[in-house]
């Protein structure tokens, strides 16, 4: 009997990259070989294999996950509360 992955909740995955990220990569990659046939710039071809580097999936998180957890983190939004009892004065 076969049964999907972690009861048909996992995402769609091939390879090492969800769905999602190897057709952003792969459109990406393949308008930058038409540009640097064309033009002989790389600058497209250079983004989307640097966008397919940082989605690779390895336990169900990536470098770009990671990536943005660190800029909210660092840049976000920060609230500290302080709790305790108050003296009277």
């Amino acid at each position: 009997m076969y049964t999907y992955p972690h009861n048909m909740s996992a995402k769609a995955t091939l390879w090492l990259w969800t769905l999602k990220d190897l057709s952003i990569s792969g459109s990406c990659l393949l308008a930058g070989f038409f540009l640097f046939a064309e033009f002989s710039s790389c600058t497209v071809l250079v983004a989307g294999a640097t966008y397919a580097f940082l989605t690779i999936r390895f336990d169900d998180t990536s470098i770009l996950d990671f990536l943005r957890y660190c800029f909210c983190f660092f840049f976000g939004q920060q609230e500290f509360l302080w709790e305790g009892k108050r003296k009277s004065v």
